[in-house]
Formats: C-alpha cells, structure tokens, sequence
C-alpha cells in the first residue's frame, strides 16, 4: 500500500514562507513549488528527491515493457484492487498524476471504504493543483479518522493553495492538529505561513516561537523570521 512522505515546500512572492505537505512514499524527500507574485505556482526544476524517478511524459507509453505491463494488467483486469493500486503507484512516481488518479478511482469503487486509498485520491489530486477535490477526499478521510495529524495537515494545505486561499479555514485545521500534538513540526509551520500571509504580525511570532521551541534545527526558521520581519517594516 502506498503511504505518505513529508515534502518540502518553498513559497516566493509577495511574502516569502515555507510549506510542508505529504507525499506517497515512507522515506523524507524535499521537492519545491515556487509562487510567483501574481501568486502562479511553477514547479521548481533539479528538486526531484534523491532515487526519485526522472519524470518524462512518454515513459508510460511503451518503451519500458514492465512499466507498461503493469498498466495493461491493471486495465484488463478492473476487478483487481490490487493491480489498480500498482498501476496508481506507478503513475504517481512519475508524477502523472492523471493518471494516478483514473486507477485510485478504479480501486475506490471496489472498495469504497478502504481508508488508504481515500487518503491517496486526497494526496494525488493535491499533487495534481485539483486542490478543492483533494479537500472533499481528505475530509471524507478525517470522517473515519478524525485524529490522523498529517491528513488533517494536508486539508489545512488545501485551503492555503486554492485559487481563492482561506487562510482562516487553513489555521483553523493547523490548530486542531495542535490540540493533539502541540509540537507537530508541519502543523506549526504552516500555522507560521498561514498567519504570516495574513499579516497578522503577533500569532505569526508566537507559531514561529512555538517551532522553534519544537525544532530548533528547522530550516524554515530563518526565511520564516525574515518574513514576519518584512511585515514589521511596511
């Protein structure tokens, strides 16, 4: 089964911040997103995390005889979970996430309650910028497990990203991680984030003293301060 990993995100713009989400895999890797002042999101070229496959649009067409074997297995057989899920994992890893998507689908009607794969469809249309269909997955998963922390930390996202941002409904669900585990580490980051895209000056200091409190060693810390620091100046 396809899990999440932690994954970096780097913000540019206006205010410059730092956003953690989750990806499939178990191992930490760090991938960047750059923002534009008018607020565009660009993948950032050369981040692909160490081991992490070359991404290439033709590589599922073909000319890699297992890759598209696993396809074609997953295509010829829709009643096989399984193979649906494979064929997912598979899409995700080159980040087609299109196509990720059609196969989680397929694995979501066998089995329509299977927890993991409602979290993947939540995690795939996030990666793929369908972020208001990827809040209707996580919701539909914090429902079976209202206390799962990096779900919840991802819904939060979510509503960070889309192209109407609701920073207020992002803080909202950053906090209720934190009732549960005040020193999460991504929660409290994107708290940071969430508060300094607002401006409000005081709750950004006082998320960013907490993350420093929880993980001195943060690398976020620093551009953090500095932006919180821009405000100050205007």
């Amino acid at each position: 089964m396809i899990n999440k990993e932690n994954t970096l995100f780097g913000i540019v713009g206006l205010l410059l911040g730092l956003i953690v989400g989750f990806y499939f895999a178990n191992s930490v890797n760090q991938g960047a997103v750059v923002v534009s002042a008018a607020g565009s999101q660009q993948p950032a070229s050369g981040n692909l995390p160490p081991g992490h496959p070359t991404v290439n649009g033709d590589s599922t067409n073909g000319s890699m005889p297992e890759t598209q074997a696993v396809i074609d297995k997953a295509k010829q057989n829709p009643p096989d979970f399984q193979a649906q899920l494979d064929a997912a994992e598979l899409y995700y890893q080159i980040q087609r996430f299109d196509g990720a998507i059609e196969f989680l689908k397929k694995a979501n009607e066998l089995q329509p309650d299977n927890y993991e794969v409602i979290v993947q469809l939540g995690n795939a249309n996030f990666d793929a910028d369908n972020y208001e269909v990827a809040e209707k997955w996580y919701a539909n998963a914090l429902e079976k497990k209202p206390n799962e922390a990096n779900v919840r930390t991802d819904y939060g996202l979510a509503f960070m990203f889309r192209d109407k941002p609701d920073y207020d409904r992002a803080i909202s669900e950053f906090n209720k991680v934190l009732v549960t585990d005040s020193k999460h580490e991504q929660a409290l980051q994107n708290l940071t984030v969430a508060y300094t895209k607002k401006g409000d000056v005081a709750r950004a200091k006082a998320s960013l003293e907490k993350l420093s409190q929880a993980s001195p060693s943060n690398s976020a810390i620093a551009k953090l301060t500095e932006d919180i620091g821009k405000i100050n100046a205007k």
